[in-house]
């Protein structure tokens, strides 16, 4: 190199900036990373926009929330879960060898028993489906399934269980925050260990971080026998970087007889205040041998989290022999961004939508579903499908509920009816099907419940339940306001532009 290149190779570095030199490499490098597999390419695009866009914040948000980040930090979780997997059998065939009446494997030899088929052509098309997404997970009659339409009620319920438990209390969620409720929570969980009971709490240490900070989970480390443990995919030690993946699982099960589900969380913006209802959310109570699916979901979450020895977790007092306790058939259904449950909840939430001959009822607080499942949505009510939606008027997320709104176009010119439910605020979810099958547990129709957090839901296919669940719905779809298109594509033109700018993100947000 001649001296009149090295000078203008000298000039033009110095015009241009060493930071944005640096800036350049970097997002080629990001570029190269998300050409590496196949995405989606509208995600792509705009995670190369953000990265371009902004220097130092584009590139530190993909590092931690990076979409294609996702699926090699979830194929820790993959491997953790095949490695329980296999202890479960493992320990299974030694028991089956053994002389103990209440052995893993006698327990699902009993378990087996309960499997069944479903008759009705559509509700057994539906289970062939969700067969092939969750086979370790079959369907079982025997069930009792209670609705709590009431926060209160149901938080209600689950203290007498933990207060009557006399083996082991397992409780995942995904906010435990440090208010009235979850101090009152916690004295039971203590109480209860200092009892004698086995207590392990799984909290989601992105959703619970306000508590943790502030020393709720750390003050308790020493009681004996209660195990308080923060589920995180992002260690700075470990080069675990991923922010996005989150346990947004709400399980509670007690003395492996008795389980809950649903979406309450721990938090005191369900208790009333000021004369001001708290939030609404449906949760469940379960009884009969889906409660051990409740039991190993968890256990293998807490294997994962904590490397327990799986001879621990799969002890016996866990797995109780299951009995029938009412005739609700049900399928268990985990979603995560794992190798084997990727996708298990969009899949599930599709299939029903296509499946479905005469009505579709959606509850959620978080409507930003995929492409894939507005078309579903729209060909449902062009074939006849009455297609009702209810969201909340009001969101404790606003770019959410803005993002939502920029879709409600193509459903509403469709037919599809979208109710707005008046406050307080309505965090349930559920998905009702025909007047006969119901998806209900912790997944939101948003890129993140679809995608990437770690979801449990159950499908059940049981008339008289439906029926429960369809009054309960029809409760919030009275105190709801139908949008209709003719003055809704009248809203001003700034509302639109927000609401288009945010939905723009809602695919990386």
């Amino acid at each position: 190199m001649d001296t009149f290149e090295a000078s203008q190779l000298l000039t033009v570095s110095k015009s241009i900036g060493y930071g944005t030199m640096l800036h350049i490499i970097i997002a080629l490098v990001i570029v190269f990373h998300l050409l590496r597999k196949p995405g989606e390419a509208r995600t792509s695009l705009l995670w190369i926009i953000f990265v371009t866009a902004f220097p130092v914040f584009g590139p530190l948000a993909y590092l931690f929330l990076g979409v294609n980040t996702a699926s090699q930090k979830a194929w820790q979780k993959q491997t953790s879960d095949l490695s329980f997997r296999r202890r479960q059998l493992q320990r299974a065939r030694q028991s089956s060898e053994g002389t103990d009446a209440s052995s893993l494997s006698t327990m699902l030899a009993r378990r087996n028993t309960f499997q069944t088929r479903l008759t009705e052509p559509a509700a057994a098309q539906l289970d062939h489906v969700l067969a092939n997404l969750a086979p370790d997970h079959p369907l079982l009659d025997g069930n009792a399934i209670q609705i709590f339409e009431a926060a209160e009620t149901a938080i209600a319920h689950m203290f007498l269980a933990l207060q009557t438990a006399t083996s082991h209390i397992h409780l995942a969620t995904y906010i435990f925050n440090d208010d009235a409720l979850g101090k009152r929570l916690m004295e039971v969980l203590v109480e209860r260990a200092n009892a004698g009971v086995t207590v392990r709490v799984l909290y989601d240490a992105f959703g619970s971080a306000g508590a943790s900070l502030r020393g709720f989970f750390w003050r308790r480390r020493n009681v004996p026998n209660l195990h308080l443990v923060g589920f995180t995919q992002a260690d700075l030690f470990k080069r675990k970087f991923q922010l996005n993946l989150r346990n947004h699982r709400k399980i509670l099960v007690v003395d492996g007889t008795t389980g809950f589900v649903g979406g309450i969380n721990i938090h005191d913006v369900y208790r009333a205040k000021n004369g001001k209802p708290g939030v609404i959310d449906y949760h469940f109570r379960v009884c009969g041998p889906l409660v051990s699916e409740l039991q190993y979901t968890f256990l293998r979450d807490w294997f994962y989290m904590t490397d327990a020895p799986g001879e621990t977790l799969l002890h016996p007092t866990h797995f109780p022999l299951p009995a029938r306790a009412g005739n609700c058939v049900a399928r268990l259904q985990n979603s995560s961004p794992t190798r084997d449950e990727s996708g298990t909840a969009l899949n599930t939430f599709f299939a029903a939508i296509t499946l479905a001959q005469k009505q579709i009822l959606i509850v959620t607080p978080y409507f930003v579903p995929p492409e894939t499942l507005i078309v579903a949505l729209c060909q449902a009510a062009f074939r006849g499908v009455d297609v009702k939606i209810i969201v909340p008027s009001e969101n404790n997320h606003r770019t959410i509920r803005l993002a939502s709104r920029a879709l409600y176009t193509p459903l509403l010119t469709a037919g599809v009816r979208i109710f707005e439910r008046n406050p307080p605020f309505i965090h349930a979810k559920a998905m009702l099907i025909d007047g006969a099958i119901s998806v209900i547990g912790s997944a939101n129709l948003d890129p993140r419940s679809l995608v990437f957090n770690y979801e449990t839901n159950l499908v059940v296919f049981d008339t008289p339940f439906a029926e429960r669940l369809k009054r309960v719905i029809h409760n919030d779809l009275m105190d709801s306001e139908e949008l209709f298109y003719a003055k809704w594509r009248q809203r001003p033109k700034r509302q639109q532009v927000l609401e288009n700018f945010f939905n723009l993100f809602h695919p990386i947000a």
